[in-house]
């Protein structure tokens, strides 16, 4: 058997390195109190740090006052929380989820018109509440789009107009292995997929 086999592969973006680092909640630097208490807070870390020998290495000292940076900005500002990205997917989405699988369930072992008027009725349920909840999802961020206008916070704005514009961005998963490339090209030709 002879076949000629074509294959394109997609090249991946070329991403910044990932930051190992702990990533703190910047955005409460915006509040006028926790902004007032950040530099004394840090100041008060600084000044036990002066009280210290100054014949230590210089190494170690800057790595007593980065740990107290640390601390303090971690103690006043928190964490960085990871964004989520689908806000409208809660338990009362699960809820329904797991019903439309259990009357799917129902329906594939026992066909009979009931069980199928069932599973169209709770599909239909659980798609409109769906659309719903996306609905009242992109109605919340274009008033939070409209508010970032109103109070002229452009970066915001400018921000939520390219992620809503964006919409779905599949991701490529980038293959590095040149054995694995063409053990997968043999498997799909074999399989003929």
């Amino acid at each position: 058997m002879v076949a000629k086999v074509r294959e394109r592969l997609a090249v991946g973006k070329q991403t910044a390195p990932k930051f190992d680092g702990e990533r703190f909640n910047l955005r409460k630097l915006n509040e006028l109190e926790i902004r007032k208490q950040y530099p004394i807070k840090i100041s008060i870390r600084l000044a036990a740090l002066e009280n210290l020998n100054d014949s230590e290495n210089i190494n170690r000292a800057w790595e007593n006052v980065k740990e107290n940076i640390k601390t303090s900005v971690k103690e006043i500002l928190g964490g960085y929380e990871l964004k989520q990205h689908k806000p409208w997917f809660d338990e009362e989405y699960l809820q329904f989820s797991d019903e439309r699988k259990q009357a799917k369930m129902q329906w594939l072992q026992d066909s009979n018109q009931r069980n199928i008027d069932y599973l169209t009725n709770v599909r239909c349920v659980a798609n409109r509440h769906f659309r719903n909840k996306k609905k009242e999802y992109l109605k919340a961020k274009i008033d939070e789009l409209e508010t970032n206008s109103k109070i002229k916070n452009i970066r915001g704005l400018y921000r939520g107009i390219i992620n809503f514009k964006k919409g779905y961005q599949p991701r490529t998963v980038k293959v590095e292995d040149e054995k694995v490339i063409w053990s997968q090209t043999l498997t799909i030709f074999l399989l003929g997929v």
